[in-house]
């Protein structure tokens, strides 16, 4: 089946739209000027070389997931236009234009293509949802960011508004943060790093658990930025010295966007940390977090436990949380009551009673799960252990007949057994309360649209034989395409290890033995690491043995 291909050339004389069309297509562009014989400012490509980028004439569709569009042709269609109609350019010729739309049959679109780059276009197919994430990715706001913010001395005062709380609502600040965040949500990150540094204002996100430079923007533009976020934070905008947090919500096209905001000041001013929530996480189910079909059935059964407390283990930014939520949105709200305390609540649920802890009025996850104990509870989730008191109450919740589930910052699943003991727990009431213990970390995914199998490095296969004792010289690994923004991995999945306390354990643990005899007892018994289960996504192609080596074993 060959693309639907249908040209329009701008002709002088020609026949000129109505009046309505014209004013609506520009009125999405008004900001713009139209391109004045851009074509000529390219370089002419051969259109057999056109179509030898996952373009073949017989093709049904593009696949915008590994096409490489050409940079320079973005300029020719503006964002605002390529949104409206649903259309991205791909590449140019001597003197035609590609767009990639998803109905090459929409005659309004195919008016306003031409006349706004005044050149021949030819359409060709592609999957709606591949064009706007193709949108996403390939125009960039950076510029427009940089363009709030002209470059002026550092001495020069920057005026936010008549007082220190107040920016005007059309200011470059909040213009700024706006393609900030939006810019963030559209590159998937979870993060927004905004560093004072002693010349610039750098700018990082964070994605896939990766940080990378974004932009620096002048350092002017750090005060009425950080200003703008403690507005909207509602933080104390005048106190730049003690560290702060807070919360707000925006809109990002058609997605409601909570933002988490904490403050904290450095040697060349506050540095500010964005944290992007994403709430299609909060409802995840447990079988798409990425445990194996046996770690599955093994978790699902401690949460069918009549009482006692399922710990899940980790480094901050591990998946804890998630797996959390997961936990709880698997169990019945409707037959059961679910109370969970947390700092921060991230993510909100229906029918699952949330509580936020509140230091300045008294209420930690000490005195609250106190206080929880008596509102007749079935289901208690403690966001997470820190300390003794913490520890302490919560174990014997698991032992009055509750389901308690909380995470603990720990590096292994033996480990967070010692870590209680540490806390000063006794032995005693771990055994007895304690049903199991999930530890976890999360490892980038190979980019599905350009994974294909490659030789591995040498460290890579060492670490796959040692594992499974047999050597592998090839794994999928991604060569870097549009879709992953060239890094070859695309989405993060968790490894897991779960530990059940058995009575060999309890035994063991009862005598005071040390974590090794306690790890040795565990490998007996059957336990899988972490790393076995990394090591088994990477024979999968999920991920890649080195990969699993950053995430896990140096850790």
């Amino acid at each position: 089946m060959r693309n639907k291909l249908i040209t329009i050339e701008d002709q002088s004389g020609g026949t000129p739209l109505p009046a309505s069309t014209n004013e609506d297509i520009f009125a999405e562009v008004s900001t713009e000027t139209p391109p004045e014989n851009k074509a000529l400012e390219f370089q002419c490509q051969p259109e057999e070389e056109v179509r030898v980028n996952s373009l073949p004439l017989d093709a049904s569709l593009v696949n915008l997931n590994t096409y490489q569009i050409q940079p320079e042709v973005l300029k020719l269609v503006p964002e605002k236009l390529a949104r409206k109609y649903n259309a991205i350019p791909l590449a140019i010729t001597c003197d035609t234009l590609l767009v990639a739309v998803a109905d090459t049959n929409n005659l309004p679109m195919l008016e306003a293509l031409g006349t706004w780059t005044r050149i021949k276009i030819e359409l060709v197919t592609a999957v709606a949802e591949d064009i706007q994430k193709a949108i996403d990715r390939n125009y960039k706001g950076y510029a427009e960011i940089e363009k709030q913010f002209p470059t002026t001395p550092t001495h020069t005062p920057i005026t936010i508004g008549e007082t220190t709380n107040e920016i005007p609502a059309d200011g470059p600040a909040v213009r700024a943060l706006e393609l900030i965040v939006a810019e963030a949500v559209k590159a998937r990150a979870s993060d927004i790093h905004l560093e004072p540094q002693q010349d610039n204002l750098r700018v990082r996100y964070r994605i896939d658990g990766i940080l990378h430079d974004t932009m620096f923007l002048p350092l002017n533009s750090h005060t009425p930025l950080i200003s703008r976020l403690k507005i909207l934070a509602n933080m104390n905008i005048a106190d730049h010295h003690r560290p702060q947090d807070g919360q707000f919500s925006t809109k990002v096209g058609e997605k409601e966007i909570d933002i988490r905001v904490a403050t904290i000041e450095t040697t060349y001013g506050e540095m500010v940390v964005l944290r992007i929530l994403n709430k299609a996480i909060g409802a995840l189910k447990l079988s798409e977090l990425g445990f194996s079909p046996s770690n599955l059935k093994q978790y699902e059964k401690m949460l069918k436990s009549s009482f006692g407390i399922i710990l899940v283990g980790g480094p901050t930014g591990s998946g804890k949380t998630t797996t959390l939520y997961a936990s709880i949105n698997s169990l019945d709200c409707k037959t059961r009551k679910i109370i969970t305390i947390e700092d921060p609540i991230e993510y909100r649920f229906q029918n699952i009673n949330q509580v936020q802890v509140n230091p300045r009025a008294g209420l930690t996850f000490a005195n609250g799960l106190r206080s929880i104990l008596r509102l007749d509870p079935n289901v208690i989730l403690v966001g997470e252990i820190r300390d003794f008191e913490t520890a302490d109450i919560a174990i014997r919740a698991a032992l009055t007949g509750h389901i308690v589930l909380s995470s603990i910052h720990a590096n292994n699943a033996v480990s967070v057994i010692t870590r209680l003991l540490d806390l000063g727990v006794a032995p005693f009431l771990i055994s007895a309360a304690v049903i199991g213990v999930v530890n976890q970390r999360m490892v980038r995914k190979v980019c599905p649209h350009c994974g294909r199998s490659s030789p591995a490095p040498a460290q890579s296969q060492l670490a796959y034989f040692e594992e499974f004792g047999q050597m592998r010289t090839n794994f999928i690994y991604g060569s870097g395409c549009d879709a992953c923004g060239h890094t070859g991995y695309l989405g993060r999945i968790a490894s897991f290890e779960i530990l059940t306390m058995t009575n060999g354990l309890r035994s063991l643990l009862m005598k005071g033995v040390s974590e090794e005899q306690l790890r040795a007892k565990a490998d007996e018994e059957g336990f899988a690491s972490m790393w076995h289960d990394g090591m088994l996504k990477a024979e999968a192609g999920i991920t890649t043995p080195c990969e699993v080596v950053r995430s896990i074993f140096s850790t």
